[in-house]
């Protein structure tokens, strides 16, 4: 596994605030393709129960209730959570350490961690939680970065000699089986694993926000050639163990 910690990130309440600091400013959200395309793959009847742990801008959440799903969101960071409930007008989000939820066990049908896992202090603690609030037969979602992505770590090391820092305050990458490997020692069992490179679009506008920029459409079509143990992420599909 490989880690970043930025100066300074020596600590869960460090992290909070930069990501605090984060949500002040630009945020972080990837296009509504992206989380339809999730929710595609987790299947959530309406009327189950569903957590996104580390929720962001709560753009998932928001989703799975249009579906009639009873979803819920938590993130450690205040301002995402006032973001999420400024920018879906819903009030079904709280601040919540990932690592310590504030809800009983086997609480939930489905739980999804979203490109967040890969930034805990403790990602294992975080795990330990996700598999605690699964209900018996419930099921998590967790998708992370892959530490040899052909066109993002490979080709970033390949013109700077390093590895790609999103700026975020702790970033981590690892292999697909490196990750496999991490969250079934922790309880879970991995049923499937999707590649994921950029969001196929699966709405009108963002498709049009691809045929405006070449570049991000040719990344798009390649990436239904990149090799599964290549891709720029790996979305795991669990139950408990």
């Amino acid at each position: 596994m490989i880690e970043i910690w930025h100066p300074q990130i020596d600590s869960t309440g460090e992290s909070q605030r930069a990501y605090d600091d984060i949500y002040s400013g630009e945020g972080i959200r990837l296009p509504t393709s992206f989380y339809l395309w999730l929710l595609s793959l987790v299947k959530p009847a309406p009327g189950t129960k569903l957590l996104d742990v580390s929720c962001g801008e709560g753009v998932l959440v928001a989703l799975a209730r249009q579906k009639g799903v009873l979803a819920f969101g938590v993130d450690f960071s205040g301002a995402a959570v006032r973001r999420a409930q400024t920018h879906t007008g819903c009030r079904a989000f709280a601040v919540a350490d990932g690592t310590q939820l504030p809800v009983p066990d086997g609480s939930f049908d489905h739980v999804t961690c979203i490109g967040s896992l890969e930034h805990y202090v403790d990602p294992c603690a975080c795990l330990r939680e996700l598999r605690r609030v699964m209900r018996p037969r419930g099921n998590a979602c967790i998708l992370v970065p892959n530490t040899f992505s052909l066109l993002g770590n490979v080709n970033y090391a390949r013109k700077h000699g390093d590895v790609f820092d999103d700026g975020q305050p702790i970033q981590r990458y690892n292999t697909r089986m490196g990750w496999q490997k991490l969250i079934e020692a922790e309880g879970l069992r991995v049923v499937k694993v999707k590649k994921w490179e950029v969001p196929w679009p699966l709405t009108l506008g963002d498709w049009v926000w691809y045929l405006r920029r070449p570049r991000k459409l040719m990344h798009l079509l390649a990436g239904l050639v990149i090799p599964f143990n290549l891709a720029n992420s790996h979305v795991y599909l669990c139950e408990k163990a």
